[in-house]
This record gives structure tokens, C-alpha cells and sequence, in this order.
């Protein structure tokens, strides 16, 4: 099943949420799903009256309260390239290898960029780049009951001069893309699913790179559980899950560059303007 969030010409209601493409009631949210668990999330969603096909410009699948969480150096590749990037020796393998994951806040609903959205990079930045990640759909009582494809935007010379900076390297204007829709599945199916990411600049790929779900160190559930040890989400949240791919440290983002990231069946291409 899929959840999708489109522009609607209601003025009582601008947006409207659609299950597998037909639009569903008016006052419907997010949080109604969210609010069900796990187990009975599917027979709930069928006792939905779905309307016409949604026709309106795809938005963010996400609404204005809800939070975007993420989780940082979860695969090998990150953690070498954090390393690399960052003045402080050995605080990236040190996460790695620890028990307690990195988890951050990155961003509210109503910053939230979706597909086809256009993109700004920090003017404080030298060395910006985009990080393809699974994004987790987790309910209200810390389910995993689908995902997306997320974006998680970061200025990594920033953080590089200090772990400290990490909020200012991570969580600016646009730095948070997800989409295109929401695709309810079983945790079983994301254990090994591709996310691959290009980068073109003038009509030429200048950057590629792929790799799976199941190259994490760490499991869903245990980021999960992490995140929900001493915060509650009565409506749900959404957790980015980390990158494993990371463009070589000569390489930065410019004005113009189109981002196309693969996450399983979800894509969101973005522009940097």
C-alpha cells in the first residue's frame, strides 16, 4: 500500500492525503495511520473510503508537526569518510563500534522538501553533499511500518572543524528532501533493498554510487528503539537511517546539480538552486 500527499484546490484544506493514488476524506492525517497498530494497519486502511484519483502536485508525504529524526555512521562507509572529514580523531570509529547509536534531530514536517523540490546549499559551506538514506515510517508505538527515500543534506566541513557543529552542519533551509510517497511494508522487506544516488552537472553524470540495506551495521529496530527509549511519538515519527555512500572528499555540490536518489521503489530527484 501507498500513502501519498497532494496539492489540493480546497481552500479549507490545500493538501490532501491519497491510499494507493485515490484521495481519502478530507480531514484525513497521518497520524490516524500512525495511531494503529502494526498488526491491524492494513484491515484499517481498507475500511477507508477512498475518493477520486488524486491528480494534484505530489507534496512532501509528511504533515507540518510531524518530527524527522536521523541516525548517523551506521555503515562502514560513513564512518571512514567522517573521519576523514573531521579534525578530531577517532570519534566516528568510536560510534561505530559502540553500543549507543548517533541519533540527531533533523527537521520538522513543514521544512521538509519533496520531490522535485529545489535545493539550497549553506552559504557558510564550502563542501556540501547529499546523503541517500532508507527514511523509516515508524507509528506510534515505535513500529516500523513503511518507508521512503530521504535526502539528508550536510555541510561537512562544518562538522569536520568540530563534532560540536553538527546541528548547523546537518539542519539548515532545505537540507531535509523525502518522498515521493510512503510505502507501507513489513520490516523483513528493507532488510536488503538498494539505494543508489547520481549527481549530473550541465547534462553529465559526475557522481555515482550504490549500495544496500544490508551493508548496515546496525538493525532497524535497534535505531528504533534508540530513538524511542525516552521519547514518546503519539502521532509517529520518521527516522533517517544513515548513508553508505559519500562522494570523495574532492568532490562538493554546486548550483545547478540534479540529485537522483533510489531508495527500493521510492526516487526523488532534486535541483541545488
Amino acid at each position: 500500500m501507498e500513502l501519498s500527499r497532494h496539492e489540493s484546490s480546497d481552500g479549507a484544506h490545500p493538501s490532501r492525503w491519497a491510499l494507493d493514488g485515490k484521495l481519502l476524506p478530507a480531514d484525513f492525517a497521518l497520524s490516524h495511520v500512525l495511531a494503529v497498530p502494526r498488526e491491524r494497519l492494513a484491515d484499517f486502511l481498507r475500511l477507508l473510503p477512498t475518493e477520486i484519483p488524486a491528480a494534484g502536485r505530489g507534496l512532501p508525504p509528511i504533515d507540518r508537526h510531524h518530527e524527522v529524526w536521523a541516525a548517523g555512521v551506521t555503515y562502514l562507509r560513513s564512518r571512514d569518510a567522517r573521519e576523514a572529514e573531521t579534525q578530531v580523531r577517532d570519534v566516528y570509529s568510536k560510534v561505530y563500534d559502540a553500543e549507543r547509536p548517533e541519533i540527531f534531530m533533523k527537521s520538522l514536517g513543514w521544512r521538509v522538501v519533496g520531490h522535485h523540490g529545489l535545493l539550497e546549499l549553506r552559504k557558510d559551506s564550502r563542501w556540501n553533499v547529499p546523503e541517500p538514506e532508507l527514511v523509516l515510517v515508524v507509528n506510534a508505538f515505535g513500529e516500523i511500518v513503511g518507508y521512503c527515500a530521504g535526502n539528508d543534506m550536510s555541510s561537512r566541513d562544518i562538522e569536520g572543524e568540530n563534532p560540536l557543529y553538527l546541528p548547523q552542519a546537518k539542519v539548515f533551509k532545505t537540507s531535509c528532501v523525502l518522498g515521493p510517497s510512503l510505502q507501507l511494508v513489513s520490516v523483513e522487506d528493507l532488510r536488503d533493498i538498494e539505494i543508489s544516488l547520481s549527481i549530473s552537472r550541465k547534462g553529465e553524470t559526475v557522481f555515482t554510487g550504490e549500495t544496500r540495506t544490508s551493508r548496515m551495521k546496525r538493525r532497524l529496530e535497534e535505531l528504533v528503539s534508540y530513538l524511542c527509549r525516552e521519547l514518546a511519538f503519539p502521532e509517529g515519527v520518521f527516522l533517517m537511517t544513515g548513508t553508505g555512500i559519500v562522494p570523495e572528499e574532492s568532490f562538493t555540490l554546486q548550483r545547478g546539480d540534479v540529485i537522483d536518489i533510489r531508495v527500493g521503489v521510492c526516487r526523488i530527484v532534486n535541483t541545488i538552486g
